[in-house]
């Protein structure tokens, strides 16, 4: 995900082009005031009329005279312009709202051009204002939507990997969560966030991503790669104790099952310490994770 925000000059460059007709430069202007002043209905409504007639100056077909095509092109731009300017009122107005602002202005958004950049800077505020109105229900259908436009947006990633995950789509949480650990890999820190903030998201979501591909690898016997993703997942989940006792006792599982296949009796050791570590732990997995730690150190004795 880019943070991308609209500054003076795309302002300029619009006044810059030539004027649009007489209508589309009123509701232009119009639309400048409502969100300089703040105002999410007036906002709301006014980006969809001026971006009806922006649609309408971009469709104008192009004259047969060639002496008037500079001039056509020139109006066709400044329409574009103003297009991407009423996405940018939504948006900006948007993340300045009340939740139910912010819901009802980026799913206007979303309605007007689900390619936009600004949706794109905008998921994870979507994301929250749904959760704070009451909607979350709506969370997962609006990042189903979103993916196919915006593949790499880590936030959309990273809901739809953990609902695949809670519906037991095991393939479908794996394959969000590979591409959650690729984006997150690639993407630098977007614009908007400090340096802080962007590491502390960047380390949940990356931590998450991991966690859920050991997961699903590990309830595949998967050996080799849960491992992998689970041990890189551990530094990253630090303080969360409820991941990590799922990790650790997975971690004993995959271990011991590697040792067994390997004959490798420090690995099955090291499979009984992870155990451990999840036995000590409130969750699910406790009772089991120590009735397997007694069960590898069993089977070690028995290995050369």
């Amino acid at each position: 995900m880019r943070m991308v925000l609209l500054g003076s000059a795309l302002l300029l460059l619009v006044g810059a082009a030539m004027s649009a007709p007489g209508d589309l430069e009123d509701a232009y202007q119009k639309l400048r005031d409502a969100q300089a002043k703040n105002d999410p209905a007036l906002v709301k409504k006014l980006a969809a009329e001026t971006c009806a007639l922006a649609r309408k100056a971009i469709e104008t077909p192009a004259p047969q005279d060639e002496s008037e095509k500079e001039t056509w092109n020139g109006m066709v731009e400044n329409a574009r312009r103003i297009e991407l300017y009423t996405e940018y009122a939504l948006y900006a107005t948007a993340i300045q709202g009340t939740p139910a602002t912010t819901v009802e202005l980026l799913s206007a958004l979303e309605e007007q051009n689900p390619k936009s950049q600004y949706l794109d800077a905008a998921y994870a505020r979507y994301f929250l204002a749904l959760n704070q109105t009451g909607a979350a229900a709506k969370i997962v259908p609006v990042a189903q939507r979103a993916v196919a436009h915006h593949p790499d947006n880590e936030d959309v990633l990273l809901v739809l990997a953990d609902s695949a995950l809670n519906a037991n789509q095991s393939d479908r949480a794996a394959n969000y969560a590979s591409r959650l650990v690729d984006v997150l890999n690639k993407h630098g820190k977007p614009e908007g966030y400090s340096a802080a903030d962007w590491e502390r998201k960047r380390t949940a979501a990356l931590g998450r991503a991991h966690w859920i591909c050991g997961v699903v690898y590990s309830s595949q016997n998967k050996y080799t790669p849960a491992d992998r993703e689970l041990r890189a997942a551990l530094p990253l989940i630090e303080g969360n104790e409820a991941m990590l006792s799922t990790a650790y006792f997975h971690l004993g599982v995959v271990n011991y099952q590697i040792g067994r296949l390997t004959n490798n009796k420090a690995l099955v050791l090291e499979a009984a310490k992870f155990s451990d570590k999840a036995a000590s732990m409130k969750g699910p997995y406790a009772q089991q994770a120590w009735k397997n730690a007694h069960i590898m150190r069993t089977e070690a004795v028995k290995m050369h």
